[in-house]
């Protein structure tokens, strides 16, 4: 079954509106994996606008064995402030995955992936250091990516696709052709050897398409619309609705 990894950005966000500790992303994440959930997701950035370094190691101490924690950022972003660096987070924290995403400060949020033919060679140390800390390494690809041999060539185990553009194009009653990119992509990683993650602005209108077309999916990160649903639906019924639509 493909796995369910909640992305508590969203929680952070909340809480550094007002200060203080409420909602409390350590509450949160036990909400989510008491009601089913499989995996933890945070994108600390060096600007601290969500997740903050502390939050990532009080997750890395108190999340079950069994839950997978998965750490997003952009691996070339230096250290700033209270802000490490993702390699330095990520030795601390060990978590089981890092999803490296070529993001920066200007982004409101997560808007593209590698381009695998120009980066390769850049990535290929980071992606050496995090495999020696026992990290299951990820890239951030665009649905579309044709190019794949120098994710697997530089060690990469898995790539997440950008469907960004396929939950718009969903939305607007069009999503062949965005999500026909989508399973181009994913073949082609599979064709190297590669597990296939998936995330950005998933939702459960727009999910169940998505992995019909791709059900060997390994993984889907989603935090926005599940957070935003779960003002109205609750936090727990929110999470175990998203595991109906990848048990069905």
């Amino acid at each position: 079954m493909t796995l369910l990894s909640v992305n508590l950005n969203k929680i952070a966000v909340l809480r550094n509106s007002r200060g203080g500790n409420e909602p409390d992303v350590l509450r949160a994440a036990r909400t989510c994996i008491e009601a089913g959930c499989g995996g933890i997701t945070v994108h600390p950035r060096p600007d601290l606008r969500h997740i903050r370094p502390d939050d990532v190691y009080a997750l890395a101490e108190r999340l079950p064995a069994d839950i997978e924690f998965n750490i997003e950022g952009n691996p070339f972003a230096p250290p700033r402030g209270p802000y490490p660096g993702l390699l330095a987070l990520c030795r601390a924290a060990r978590p089981a995955q890092v999803t490296l995403v070529p993001d920066n400060d200007d982004q409101l949020t997560s808007d593209h992936g590698f381009d695998l033919q120009r980066d390769a060679n850049r990535l290929r140390p980071l992606v050496e250091e995090f495999a020696r800390l026992g990290c299951r390494v990820s890239l951030f690809v665009d649905a579309g990516t044709r190019e794949l041999e120098p994710a697997a060539r530089i060690g990469a185990q898995r790539i997440e696709i950008y469907t960004g553009p396929y939950a718009h194009a969903y939305a607007q009653g069009q999503p062949d052709a965005a999500l026909a990119a989508c399973v181009e992509t994913a073949r082609r990683a599979r064709a190297q050897g590669l597990g296939v993650n998936a995330g950005h602005d998933l939702s459960q209108s727009n999910l169940g398409a998505l992995h019909r077309a791709i059900p060997w999916l390994a993984e889907v990160s989603i935090g926005h619309a599940l957070i935003c649903e779960a003002l109205y639906e609750g936090l727990a019924p929110t999470v175990r609705n998203y595991l109906k639509i990848l048990s069905a």
